[in-house]
């Protein structure tokens, strides 16, 4: 038998915290019953909550959400079986009425957006990690190419079903949103006549990531600044340089790139060696400390072809350049170079050749005087 409480009188608090305590109870084993169905479709389609961070909170937000939308519809009849009365003109007779049919549809769009961005970032993810599958040179290539499209993608995918949930969900609301799309399309014509910038760097930054000039994770130079590229947008691209400075510029502003870690890279040396020494055994040392350093195990992964020595490249004051290269996978030149270099360096001083140094040539000329005229006092 429901209490009858006068609509005057406060209202029970008992009767108010037993009846959302049953709504909450029931919207609790609702959510956890949720839960258990999205891991398990979650664990049949490849993914595993417990490792997959992603997949994990994938599981919450599901149970989060079927919580909220249960207790929303089982609370205000709940109230009602216990007899309290809502003050300040609130019937929950009418805000259960309304919780059970706007309510629900609204909540029900909010989950539905939620599950489709999340079931789309699982697959992205999932495309990523199984066209990176792999250890060899083609598979860093990929794993580049496939992180920037992936973050892209769940960029503007997560952006547009968004948007499209919120204005279902003003409609449920009875707000026209016929204003909103018709301003949105005046706002948009007034960017696109005076955003010409914005419009130019978004169209550079989409055939940026078409055409595969750089990926996230390469080492770039763009407009004589050099940096890892920490991220590909439409609007712009982040670099960070050796220093740890994040340099943003604008994709239409990209006059020159130098991608420097594309498919492979190469460490070139300049070698300064001595006028006196005998630069075909100097060739011969360093062709030797290259093949040392291939069979190296903690550098060989690395290496992609021996050193190549170019040969006398440049009579310069005080020594001969020797120019030398070494072929390396994308991002490892600078630590095998310098490698190289440290080994180049020791098997010279094992050889007695020394590194050049200045060198002064001075001619001093005599020339016989004339004979200088007697002193008056001797005359």
């Amino acid at each position: 038998m429901a209490l009858q409480q006068d609509a005057s009188a406060p209202p029970d608090v008992l009767a108010i915290t037993l009846a959302l305590a049953f709504a909450a109870a029931i919207a609790g084993a609702a959510a956890l019953t949720a839960g258990r169905v999205a891991r398990r479709l979650l664990t049949s389609v490849g993914h595993e909550p417990g490792k997959e961070p992603l997949a994990q909170r994938t599981v919450r937000g599901v149970r989060l959400m079927t919580f909220v939308l249960v207790f929303i519809v089982l609370a205000f009849p709940s109230l009602d079986m216990a007899g309290v009365e809502l003050p300040v003109g609130l019937h929950s007779e009418d805000l259960g009425r309304w919780a059970a049919q706007t309510g629900v549809r609204i909540l029900s769009l909010l989950v539905l957006a939620f599950t489709v961005v999340r079931i789309l970032s699982m697959v992205i993810v999932r495309a990523e990690r199984d066209t990176t599958v792999g250890t060899g040179l083609d598979a860093l290539e990929r794993r580049k190419r496939a992180q920037t499209i992936a973050s892209i993608l769940r960029r503007g995918l997560s952006a547009v079903i968004w948007t499209t949930a919120v204005l279902m969900v003003l409609r449920e609301l009875d707000v026209d949103i016929t204003p909103v799309l018709t301003g949105a399309g005046i706002v948009g014509l007034a960017v696109g006549f005076g955003a010409q910038t914005l419009v130019r760097d978004i169209i550079t930054g989409f055939f940026l990531i078409v055409e595969d000039q750089v990926r996230v994770g390469d080492v770039a130079m763009v407009n004589g600044t050099g940096g890892l590229v920490e991220q590909i947008n439409l609007r712009t691209i982040v670099l960070r340089d050796f220093e740890g400075v994040v340099h943003v510029i604008p994709n239409g502003e990209i006059k020159t790139l130098a991608n420097r870690t594309k498919d492979f890279s190469y460490y070139v040396i300049d070698l300064g060696v001595d006028y006196g020494e005998d630069t075909d055994r100097v060739i011969a040392l360093i062709r030797g400390a290259g093949a040392e350093l291939m069979k190296d195990p903690a550098f060989a992964p690395f290496i992609l072809e021996p050193v190549e020595v170019v040969g006398v490249d440049d009579f310069k004051e005080s020594s001969v350049s020797v120019k030398l290269r070494i072929k390396t996978v994308p991002l490892k030149q600078w630590e095998v170079g310098r490698e190289l270099r440290r080994r180049i360096k020791q098997t010279l001083n094992r050889e007695g050749i020394r590194s050049p140094s200045p060198k002064l040539d001075v001619t001093i000329t005599r020339r016989d005087l004339p004979p200088e005229p007697p002193s008056p006092s001797e005359s």
